[in-house]
């Protein structure tokens, strides 16, 4: 009867902002709390010259292939920074709402090259394979998230966000419900700290 009076009740999810390393994800974290969506993190990351306003992180998600999984319980309406290498360890049982960033490969190995030079660490691999690794990685993503049914995925263009967050935040606010602070999230851009972009994108600003 209740159901017929107030219709079917959205089932609850978990938020999970994901995509390859430096492509965005701190940025839109951010984006997500200000807009009314709580995140789960530690802290246990702080800020520095790479992410000067916080990474937004939780160790424990590190640990989701130990079968660390637990946390997850008090995750839904909440959310969490999964980085696309970890995101076939989250366990079914669970729904999820899947913020993918993109960005440039190119600009994601020259953030990484940057960020690598900072903390006086060396590369392991040339751009060339580093490319192709994530390209592949990419799809074998984006298979494993179709083929899943507990999952729904949105694509984030970083690019764009960065620069004119009011052209995809209606689409992720839709995509999240529809309660969120769209506004606010916009205030939050910092297109000072759009770095490392790619040449097309350098012509399309001059």
């Amino acid at each position: 009867m209740l159901r017929k009076l107030f219709g079917r009740q959205p089932k609850p999810f978990i938020t999970v902002v994901s995509g390859l390393p430096r492509s965005g994800t701190s940025m839109m974290m951010k984006m997500l709390d200000a807009g009314g969506i709580p995140p789960i993190q530690d802290g246990v990351r702080t800020a520095d010259d790479d992410n000067p306003k916080g990474y937004y992180e939780y160790e424990r998600v590190k640990k989701l292939p130990k079968g660390d999984i637990t946390w997850l319980a008090g995750a839904e309406n909440k959310s969490v920074k999964v980085i696309s290498a970890l995101l076939q360890h989250l366990p079914a049982g669970y729904n999820y709402k899947v913020l993918f960033m993109r960005r440039p490969i190119d600009e994601v190995l020259a953030s990484q090259a940057k960020m690598l030079v900072r903390r006086h660490e060396a590369s392991s691999a040339d751009d060339d394979k580093m490319r192709q690794l994530f390209a592949d990685h990419l799809q074998q993503v984006a298979a494993w998230t179709n083929s899943q049914p507990h999952v729904a995925v949105i694509d984030v263009d970083y690019t764009r966000l960065a620069q004119n967050p009011m052209g995809q935040l209606p689409a992720i606010n839709q995509f999240l419900g529809g309660t969120l602070d769209v506004a606010a999230m916009a205030a939050v851009a910092d297109p000072t700290l759009y770095r490392n972009r790619s040449k097309k994108v350098r012509k399309l600003k001059s």
